[in-house]
């Protein structure tokens, strides 16, 4: 991924949050069929700034972990929030008009490898922490638990899954939210992305 010196994202935090507010990452990989991705939600279950490990789970019908080989290299992307910005947002249009459209967004790139595990106990406790850390986000105190359904079926479903690790050691993390801009530019956007709706560009990019 391209990334400008001044879009660069070096802050540990904020490439944290990002993975966690938008955990469906987009699994890059290369196998028998050649490029293939899957969108799979994570956990980011060790994280130091540039080395870390995620963990997910695919369904066993899924080819990848058959044509994919242990330890082959992988891409994981995530997205955040992203938003088209006009050039009408922008003061100095109006005293120039050397101004052109451009599109704001952060994303974060993981590399590293990737491998596969099918042990029951890994795979109840990756099962157990996304349900706990999503369910209680959207359903507090009435929040769905494992065991809420009978045992014998979420060990049926246990056995039609496979576990996915990415142990990754390179980060490339970009916020595009016109660093490149002058002040007046940058605000004049961020207002218009907020008067829109679009809360979480437009405020990224009045707190920049």
């Amino acid at each position: 991924m391209y990334v400008a010196p001044h879009f660069a994202e070096t802050r540990v935090d904020e490439i944290r949050r990002i993975i966690e507010t938008y955990p469906l990452g987009s699994l890059v990989t290369c196998g028998a069929r050649g490029l293939d991705a899957d969108q799979i939600p994570f956990e980011l279950a060790a994280f130091d700034g540039e080395n870390g490990v995620l963990r997910a789970h695919i369904a066993r019908a899924n080819p990848l972990w058959r044509e994919v080989q242990g330890g082959s290299s992988a891409l994981v992307i995530f997205r955040a929030a992203n938003a088209y910005v006009s050039p009408n947002w922008y003061p100095s249009k109006k005293e120039t008009h050397r101004v052109v459209p451009t599109w704001n967004y952060q994303v974060v790139n993981l590399y590293g490898h990737i491998h596969f595990f099918e042990d029951r106990k890994a795979l109840r406790a990756i099962i157990g922490r996304l349900t706990r850390t999503h369910e209680t986000q959207t359903e507090g105190a009435q929040a769905w638990r494992m065991a809420d359904a009978p045992r014998d079926f979420i060990e049926a479903m246990l056995d039609e899954i496979i576990g996915v690790e990415i142990v990754f050691s390179r980060v490339s993390a970009k916020s595009k939210l016109g660093q490149n801009k002058d002040d007046q530019d940058r605000k004049g956007a961020a207002r218009a992305l907020l008067a829109r709706g679009q809360s979480e560009v437009g405020g990224a990019m009045e707190d920049l």
